[in-house]
């Protein structure tokens, strides 16, 4: 039985991520990075690409799993004829050579556990040379190496270089396999205390867990998206990828397959949010210090995402070899996305760049530089259309959300010489900018008759991204028009409780085949509109259900099925643990509208 995307947990070091199924088989894990290529790339095929297995002999799903409170230690146990077991996966976090841990505990009786470890580089098309050396496995193949240090005996036969384990554990007994990637020509690494390492790292995650200033309904889920998403953070630059995986469907069997291995500056504003507010103010510093650094050139050049380092190229291409998550093909690597006009960063990244010194983290030199030259380029650059928000792979359009955000970037660069008069740039130019913006979307986006904002200008359709006017400020939520637009979103993009981003039914924006699941983070967004505009009732129980979609280790992907009841799309998602985290902090902590 193939697995479902919500079958599987994260474990990470803040650097790099894998995937454990519920039958106990690590399905994703690319090395070193997490844009590395995968080493295991079973999720986006079959056992050929690479996995690895440790379960009790003869079984399939485990009993139950759990991560360890507050912290990305999963325990999957397992219930059996013979005795009960229990397999602890974590990856320490490191400033050397990354480690996957699996310790193997005995709980009760006696239990003959199975192993198997097929290590396939290159996104599983290259089988590399596995050999025995310094008494531990080590697996080559061109710059990668792996090696694997364990305590019971394993062997590597057949065709299908695949090594294998078979011991038995009784009640008490403890054993480990340490897999350590580092560079094919550098000499080993040394090897860690698998346990020793395990102690270390439950305290480090829930030392972390604990600064969380969160303490209201659903603390649990805020703090395991929390957790979330300092895991997906690359720690030596601050970058946040928006998921640790690529091309898995928004559509079962579609085309719609995304690589999402990298940083979007869509997610910026509410990345310091979530990160502030909930007392985060390091990682939200090393953010902020990320984004400083990835947009630093042309503001013409501004990209919509960078690489975790602030790379630039990003190129797309496709792995023939892999049949992808349920045949959901191609399988993409890169994102050609990056080459897309989306005006909308621009006002995110100022709007970052304004919370961040409002919030009081150290301001840096050039920081108010930055912003200038993006104000510089966006007062004539506003008037373009441009791919918005979604990325769709279209025909440019006068995309209102996009609209807004040149507003916003307008309106926080004018609160903030008005707030510092010490400060230069052209406070006229730019209060007439804002002011035309606001004027041209409030008459060519705006539909009187259905009392909404639209998609676009000139068109009916709705977009999710419009219920963020009152929470960037545009309008207050008490104006009529921002109620008019939340019922439209209400009535035209729910499906059975949830929000789509915009209708790909017919779409004249949208040409590709296909549609796609409701998409998580908006029906957070729905969940705050309807608590701005005061239907706070609403907004709790929708926050509720909301909640009640995390897998049983608290976790989501990036869209729902309603019909399927089954999470799509890149997994575990930044943008829906952010949606959870700011959601909870508007509806019952001290995240303020703007």
């Amino acid at each position: 039985m193939d697995p479902r995307i919500e079958d599987y947990a994260l474990i990470g070091d803040e650097q790099t991520a894998a995937l454990v199924g519920r039958n106990g088989s690590v399905d994703w894990l690319c090395l070193p990075r997490f844009d590395s290529p995968a080493c295991f790339a079973r999720l986006l095929g079959d056992d050929r690409h690479g996995h690895w297995r440790m379960a009790p002999k003869g079984a399939r799903l485990c009993t139950r799993r759990a991560y360890r409170p507050e912290t990305l230690i999963l325990d999957t146990e397992w219930d059996t004829r013979d005795g009960s077991v229990r397999v602890t996966d974590f990856m320490p976090q490191r400033d050397r050579a990354p480690d996957l841990v699996r310790v193997i505990e005995g709980l009760e009786g006696s239990v003959t556990m199975r192993g198997e470890l097929r290590l396939r580089f290159d996104y599983g098309s290259i089988v590399p040379w596995m050999r025995r050396h310094d008494g531990q496995r080590v697996a080559v193949a061109g710059p990668d190496s792996v090696w694997l240090r364990s305590e019971p005996e394993v062997h590597t036969w057949g065709a299908n270089f695949t090594t294998h384990s078979e011991f038995t554990v009784g009640k008490g007994e403890r054993v480990a396999f340490v897999l350590t990637w580092h560079p094919s020509h550098r000499p080993r690494p040394p090897f860690i205390d698998p346990f020793q390492a395990l102690d270390c790292s439950v305290e480090d995650w829930q030392g972390w867990a604990a600064q969380c200033r969160y303490n209201g309904p659903h603390r649990d889920a805020v703090v395991r998206s929390l957790i979330t998403l300092k895991a997906l953070t690359y720690q030596p630059t601050g970058g946040i990828v928006a998921a640790p995986t690529t091309s898995l469907p928004e559509s079962l069997g579609g085309v719609r397959n995304w690589d999402y291995r990298y940083s979007w500056l869509r997610d910026s504003t509410l990345t310091l949010q979530a990160l502030l507010y909930a007392g985060y103010h390091e990682e939200a510093e090393a953010w902020r210090d990320w984004l400083l650094r990835a947009v630093a050139g042309d503001p013409a050049d501004l990209q919509i995402m960078y690489g975790i380092s602030g790379e630039r190229r990003l190129p797309e291409f496709e792995l023939s070899w892999l049949p992808g998550f349920q045949g959901s093909a191609p399988v993409r690597i890169g994102n050609e996305a990056v080459k897309q006009l989306q005006l909308d960063v621009y006002g995110e990244v100022i709007d970052s760049l304004t919370l961040a010194q409002r919030s009081g983290l150290p301001v840096r030199p050039h920081m108010w530089q930055v912003q200038c030259a993006l104000m510089d380029f966006l007062r004539t650059a506003w008037r373009q259309p441009d791919a918005g928000l979604w990325e769709v792979r279209g025909e440019c359009r006068h995309f209102v959300y996009s609209k807004v955000m040149a507003w916003v970037a307008a309106d926080r660069a004018v609160r903030a010489l008005q707030a510092h008069p010490d400060l230069s740039g052209d406070l006229e130019g730019w209060r007439a900018m804002r002011d035309e913006v606001h004027r041209e979307v409030c008459e060519r986006g705006f539909d009187p008759e259905r009392n909404t904002f639209t998609q676009y200008y000139g068109s009916r359709a709705l977009d999710a991204s419009l219920l963020l006017i009152p929470r960037v400020g545009f309008l207050p939520p008490d104006d009529p028009r921002v109620a008019g637009t939340v019922d439209a979103v209400c009535a035209e993009l729910e499906q059975d409780g949830f929000v789509r981003r915009y209708s790909t039914e017919g779409s004249e924006v949208d040409p590709l085949p296909g549609g796609e699941g409701t998409f998580i983070v908006c029906s957070f967004w729905l969940a705050q509109a309807l608590h701005l505009i005061g239907r706070t009732d609403d907004a709790e129980r929708l926050f509720e259900r909301l909640v009640g979609l995390t897998n049983d280790v608290g976790l989501l992907a990036e869209e729902y099925d309603p019909e399927a009841r089954r999470q799509l799309g890149n997994f575990p998602q930044a943008f829906s643990h952010l949606g959870l985290v700011g959601t909870a902090l508007t509806l019952y902590g001290d995240a303020p509208a703007e």
